[in-house]
């Protein structure tokens, strides 16, 4: 049977829109289109080919850093690491205007160094920060909008766990990957920061007064709590950075620092290692589960030839990469308020990439780029997954969660078309550590 290429290409978009809607689960509902394909376009065995593609999908190296990242998060969820970061930083952010605010977007940037996960990062800083703000008389809307926004970080600096699936799905470095992180991390942490200190200029009866001032002896006592933390975070850069270890090696060596801290805080008990190595299991195996399906769909994908007749398409308009990265920032931020992150990032691998390949986009590159664009996914109804976490932890509605975070949704927008006109924000570390040749 033998089908026009537009034909065939909505009659897989339909199936997969009827499927998923009917709620099959993500990872099945790709399979199945990818059987579809096959079955309308080649007669090589179908069983076959899922057998190998699920194989070489999951007997990967870089794969086993996915389940230590995410039990590392898990581990570190569960300390007192929160309480901590509060303390140990709101002596130093008070000169700031916005004051505690800032502590949202510090702690979450420090809190995602070594979690991977950007609902844990949310939930973990937020437990103690959102009473602490709302007993100092903080603006409730920028305190949620801060926190939603700042929870984001858990994706995009590494290790991330998102990474780490596109790292695999694209066939490139998981290292190079987590290196490009880094910067553009700092980035939208400037551009959060910013934001709340412009809004509280124009805003200064809503920001309450600074506490008394502390001694700096106060200060680096109060702070001593995060050095373990800290040196935790520094040495995984450092090895990434200067090749001591590769990102399953580092994620190893990270659980084993998160064990210790986590003993050390006196959070290491029986019941919580034991929650936490399920819970990191569960998401390991649904993850895991995604990929196969995602790996299956992609090589039936390449029987057809669509892939490789939209390259063909992207390089007879002559678009610049400039306007296929504006085309593709659409069609993600639609997504990204139907579908999760990972989902996002192994749906559209199969007919992205090519695309990317052809107009001359640096596969790295488009890794944070797309890694940013499932930052907004995260803050964006219905489905955006911080909103629902601090939905339950404010107790109010989803639509006021995010309105409080729609700024910081613009600001993620705002880091996406930076890093468009100088990609070398996202490169340069990458091409530090491995210098091309």
């Amino acid at each position: 049977m033998s089908l026009p290429l537009t034909d065939l290409a909505l009659i897989l978009l339909a199936a997969l829109v009827f499927i998923l809607g009917s709620g099959v689960w993500i990872a099945v509902a790709i399979g199945i289109v990818g059987y579809i394909a096959m079955m309308l376009t080649t007669s090589v065995p179908v069983g076959a080919v899922l057998a190998t593609t699920v194989w070489s999908s999951s007997a990967s190296w870089a794969l086993a850093a996915l389940p230590l990242f995410i039990w590392m998060g898990e581990i570190l969820f569960r300390t007192r690491l929160s309480e901590e970061m509060f303390r140990g930083l709101s002596p130093w952010l008070q000169w700031l205007p916005g004051r505690l605010v800032h502590v949202n977007v510090v702690g979450c940037g420090i809190f995602a160094a070594v979690s991977g996960s950007s609902a844990a990062t949310c939930a973990t800083i937020g437990k103690i920060a959102l009473p602490e703000l709302e007993k100092r008389g903080y603006d409730p809307g920028l305190s949620l909008g801060s926190l939603a926004g700042s929870g984001t970080l858990g994706l995009l600096i590494p290790p991330s766990i998102p990474m780490v699936v596109y790292a695999v799905t694209a066939n490139v470095s998981v290292l190079q990957v987590f290196l490009a992180g880094f910067l553009p991390g700092v980035l939208v942490m400037v551009l959060y920061s910013g934001y709340i200190i412009g809004w509280s200029l124009l805003n200064p009866s809503k920001v309450p007064p600074r506490d008394p001032p502390m001694p700096f002896k106060e200060k680096l006592r109060q702070s001593t709590k995060l050095i373990p933390c800290l040196t935790l975070i520094l040495a995984v850069f450092l090895a990434l950075v200067f090749g001591f270890a590769t990102a399953t090696e580092c994620a190893a060596w990270g659980v084993s620092g998160a064990l210790i801290l986590a003993w050390w805080s006196g959070t290491l008990t029986r019941k919580t290692f034991f929650e936490s190595v399920m819970s990191a299991t569960r998401l390991t195996c649904m993850i895991m589960f995604i990929l196969a399906g995602a790996a299956f769909a992609t090589a039936a994908m390449a029987y057809t030839g669509i892939p490789a007749a939209l390259a063909e398409w992207v390089k007879g308009q002559n678009l610049t990469p400039s306007m296929l990265a504006l085309y593709l920032s659409i069609m993600y931020i639609i997504l990204g308020c139907l579908i999760d992150g990972i989902s996002m990032i192994v749906l559209t691998a199969v007919v992205v990439l090519p695309m990317v390949q052809q107009a001359g986009l640096d596969l790295i590159w488009f890794g944070i780029y797309l890694i940013l664009h499932v930052e907004m996914a995260q803050i964006t109804p219905p489905v955006g997954f911080n909103l629902f976490v601090l939905q339950n932890m404010s107790g109010k509605d989803t639509m006021t969660v995010a309105r409080a975070a729609f700024p910081f949704f613009i600001l993620l927008l705002a880091a996406v078309f930076i890093i468009t006109e100088f990609p070398q924000i996202a490169l340069v570390l990458p091409q530090m550590a491995f210098p091309p040749r």
